[in-house]
């Protein structure tokens, strides 16, 4: 959000899946609208909302509008919540929540779009619970912003960087989506790539960093242009 005034129209996140792609301007309009609508949902600080959306553009919109609104978001489709966000049906004997909010249709769901005409949240809390992966473990926005900042300069991303993040896991991916726009990058979606595909990618959008699993980075070092990064690395000061 702190990088958006200055990266604009610039792109933020590119889903090679679908072919979206999100500029800062339109990510931090989406993610404060979005949290705008859940306040008026009823969302209060602290509330947990599930969010079950896949690694793609739609992904931080969905967390970071929840955090945004001062909720926590609960990644995964299982649990109790006041609410859920999601994009794929849902099983409502397993998601105990009062509304669902989908980015595509989906019996039982309103339009996530319903969420975005109620005008914009402009300033989100920057202290308190953001995250959870397992229900139990809270992740702290402060936490969260302090440690992206520090692997941005640990493992040197800027904003001229183009990061393809090769990660399937839904918090590692996350995490390097949440890294590259920290820094002000351009974070590049892939899924599941092969070496191959991994370096044509690369090849492509004039990328400059990999993160990947650790057997396709290892297969993808050597490179002179690409530096490649362990997926381990943007979660191991989380000790996960």
């Amino acid at each position: 959000m702190a990088a958006a005034p200055m990266q604009a129209e610039q792109p933020a996140v590119s889903d090679v899946r679908t072919g979206e792609v999100l500029s800062y301007a339109a990510f931090a309009r989406r993610v404060t609208r979005a949290a705008s609508g859940l306040r008026a949902q009823g969302l209060r600080y602290g509330d947990h909302v599930l969010v079950n959306v896949p690694l793609g553009a739609n992904l931080p919109v969905a967390v970071h509008a929840v955090a945004w609104a001062g909720g926590v978001a609960v990644l995964g489709a299982h649990g109790v919540a006041r609410m859920m966000i999601t994009q794929d049906p849902f099983d409502p004997a397993a998601a105990k929540v009062d509304q669902v909010f989908s980015f595509r249709p989906v019996p039982g769901a309103r339009p996530f779009a319903d969420l975005l005409g109620v005008g914009s949240l402009e300033f989100g809390p920057l202290a308190g619970p953001a995250l959870t992966v397992d229900g139990r473990r809270l992740f702290d926005n402060t936490e969260l912003a302090t440690d992206l900042r520090r692997l941005a300069t640990r493992l040197v991303v800027g904003k001229d960087d183009i990061v393809i993040s090769a990660v399937s896991e839904p918090f590692r991916g996350l995490r390097v989506i949440d890294l590259a726009m920290t820094a002000g990058a351009h974070v590049v979606v892939a899924h599941e790539p092969s070496v191959v595909g991994c370096r044509v990618l690369a090849q492509e959008r004039r990328a400059t960093v990999v993160v990947a699993p650790y057997d396709l980075a290892r297969r993808l070092l050597g490179d002179p242009i690409l530096r490649v990064v362990d997926e381990r690395a943007v979660v191991s000061s989380l000790v996960l």
